[in-house]
């Protein structure tokens, strides 16, 4: 276990999960599961799909305990379940899915939550709503695997490394579709400044 003391925390508790300390599988549902809810909404656009799939990546965590090996970084491996489930369900419902989505942004509710609570004006953050919308389609809009590639590299903060292992690229092939994917959002939101 002498290597286990300098692994990353995340890898060390899966580990103790492969070994039987099942303790560790607590902690890391509680580390993980928001990030991976929050993801997996940005991909799919629909929050009980959301924590469904984050159900099942975190049932196949567990269910891969005893074949983990700390090949890459713990979340690497974890986002690339969690990104392969997306994009097999956005694969699955295409035709449903857009129509939904056309539905779902129409919504109140669904712009509400996303209202920041210190806008001043009501003016101002009917333009923020309006602004925030138009990102979020834009992105939506995106082919699966770069909106996956995008949502993990800007609003996950995750490092190239780590995206291009959770998509399963090489590093340049990653850089090559972000770039690709951040062109087309330059071009759709050029309007905005």
């Amino acid at each position: 276990m002498v290597a286990v003391a300098a692994m990353e925390p995340d890898a060390e508790l899966m580990l103790r999960l492969k070994y039987g300390d099942t303790a560790g599988f607590a902690l890391l549902l509680e580390r993980h599961r928001a990030p991976v809810i929050r993801f997996l909404y940005r991909m799919v656009d629909n929050q009980a799909v959301a924590e469904e799939l984050a159900q099942e990546v975190f049932l196949r965590v567990y269910k891969a305990r005893e074949s983990y090996e700390p090949t890459a970084k713990f979340t690497t491996w974890l986002f690339r379940i969690a990104s392969r489930l997306a994009l097999n369900w956005l694969r699955d419902v295409r035709h449903e899915k857009a129509v939904d989505s056309l539905e779902a942004g129409t919504g109140g509710d669904e712009r509400a939550r996303e209202l920041p609570d210190g806008s001043p004006t009501p003016e101002e953050a009917l333009l923020r709503e309006a602004r925030i919308e138009e990102v979020r389609r834009a992105v939506l809009a995106l082919p699966a695997r770069q909106r996956a590639a995008v949502l993990m590299h800007k609003f996950e903060g995750m490092q190239y490394s780590q995206v291009a292992g959770a998509l399963g690229l090489s590093e340049p092939a990653l850089k090559s579709m972000l770039f690709r994917a951040y062109e087309t959002l330059r071009a759709r939101l050029a309007h905005m400044g």
